[in-house]
């Protein structure tokens, strides 16, 4: 799908207060904290100052609805201050704010899409590639990159999608959401056997999507080389071809080496030249369009420090696509 509009040189920015409201209790790896270490980091090294704020409300119910079940979201709004399954808690605000980071992620991606800014990253909590059609998984309430793909399909028939997920975990949700569908390209590097036990390679799709979920698994203890070749397997042999209108990078930093719930061994710098791979993978296939959201990452040091590797080549890369106008 073509576009003509202009784009400019910025790199939206999509977070807010009120993300940090939703917390479990003080032991929760998903924590509120995460976020002002990511916002300190990008602060100090000043490139936060550099980017455009993105404006934005709660997702509609008919925007979610594109993704989860009704049902599902009635339930959602009685689960305050329960745990979901073991590992995720709906705080008493919970719905609220998943709703509210949903709409964010949307935000951005239509100032992406009309070219308000060239690229955006999007921190929101709680995170969402481990959310269902159906139920709330993972620390994943709603599926924030799934809602934000179908939005930007609901307003632009013919739009493709493609969503690439670097988490350590395999985005079991958005895999799921888009098994059948021809229209988004859903593919990840991530580290298996693992939770939640999906992201095997032989899982391609189905139907009218098969050839269109992809799976690079990588074996525990695996670093920067075995990460970036998939990064580059996934452009050069799959990304190329589908010829996506959108990026969207579900972007988990919890392969890094410093993580404590995984075991890939990746440095902060590897993140940085991924984000640099995909950022030319796009600008050379259809003039920019990185939307870039915040997955897993637990360590606060390494967090802080892969989301400025990569906030800074979202920006040369913006910076990039405005001397090439």
């Amino acid at each position: 799908m073509p576009h003509d509009r202009p784009m400019t040189d910025a790199t939206g920015w999509m977070t807010h207060p009120d993300f940090r409201a939703h917390n479990a209790d003080l032991i929760h790896p998903e924590r509120p904290q995460r976020l002002a270490a990511i916002e300190t980091a990008l602060d100090e090294s000043d490139l936060l100052a550099e980017l455009m704020p993105i404006r934005f409300g709660p997702a509609t119910d008919e925007q979610i609805e594109l993704v989860h079940t009704p049902d599902y979201l009635g339930r959602l709004d009685q689960m305050e201050g329960r745990y979901f399954d073991p590992d995720t808690f709906i705080g008493p605000r919970s719905p609220e704010i998943a709703r509210l980071a949903a709409g964010g992620v949307i935000a951005a991606a239509r100032a992406v899409w009309s070219g308000e800014c060239a690229n955006a990253f999007c921190a929101p909590r709680p995170p969402g590639h481990h959310a269902l059609p159906d139920r709330a998984m993972g620390f994943c309430l709603l599926n924030n990159v799934a809602i934000a793909s179908r939005a930007i399909q609901s307003e632009n028939p013919g739009a493709k999608m493609f969503i690439l997920d670097w988490d350590v975990h395999h985005g079991n949700g958005t895999q799921a959401i888009f098994y059948q569908d021809p229209t988004v390209l859903y593919a990840s590097c991530h580290q298996f056997p693992f939770y939640p036990g999906t992201g095997d390679a032989r899982e391609t799709g189905s139907g009218d999507g098969l050839g269109t979920t992809v799976n690079v698994p990588l074996r525990a203890g695996m670093g920067d080389a075995e990460f970036l070749d998939a990064i580059d397997r996934i452009l050069n042999d799959h990304a190329l071809a589908f010829k996506p209108d959108m990026v969207f990078i579900s972007c988990g930093f919890d392969a890094h080496h410093r993580d404590p719930l995984a075991e890939l061994r990746v440095t902060t710098e590897a993140f940085g030249k991924a984000t640099r791979r995909v950022c030319e993978f796009a600008t050379s296939a259809f003039g920019s369009k990185v939307v870039s959201v915040l997955e897993g990452g637990y360590d606060l040091e390494a967090l802080a420090s892969a989301s400025v590797a990569h906030v800074r080549e979202l920006r040369a890369a913006a910076s990039r696509n405005e001397d090439s106008q």
